[in-house]
């Protein structure tokens, strides 16, 4: 699996980017089906702006967004977002899986 990591406006320190690594191992744990993940750190004035690119094989990309004025609080939030989307995503999966329609005639 492959992760990226950009930054807009500003650079990320090796603490940061290691940091975030970090954040976005955990994501494939939920759902075997990511394939790559990019997060885009963006800093503009006092805020810190975070956005997760979760890319799932046979799929369209799953985005979360975040923002704080602490780097380490929005990418928190930004990679739990991810993880939930990826969770709903497999349990969507998952339940339609398991759906048929039953007759009274077994």
């Amino acid at each position: 699996m492959n992760i990226t990591i950009t930054t807009r406006h500003s650079d990320a320190t090796a603490a940061i980017e290691e940091y975030i690594t970090k954040k976005a191992e955990k994501i494939p744990h939920y759902f075997d089906r990511v394939s790559a993940i990019e997060v885009v750190v963006d800093h503009q004035k006092s805020e810190h702006l975070v956005e997760c690119i979760v890319s799932v094989s046979h799929g369209e990309p799953l985005v979360s967004h975040a923002s704080s004025d602490d780097m380490y609080a929005a990418i928190d939030k930004c990679t739990d977002r991810a993880i939930r989307q990826v969770s709903d995503l497999k349990s969507k999966l998952q339940d339609h899986r398991d759906h048929r329609h039953h007759s009274g005639d077994e």
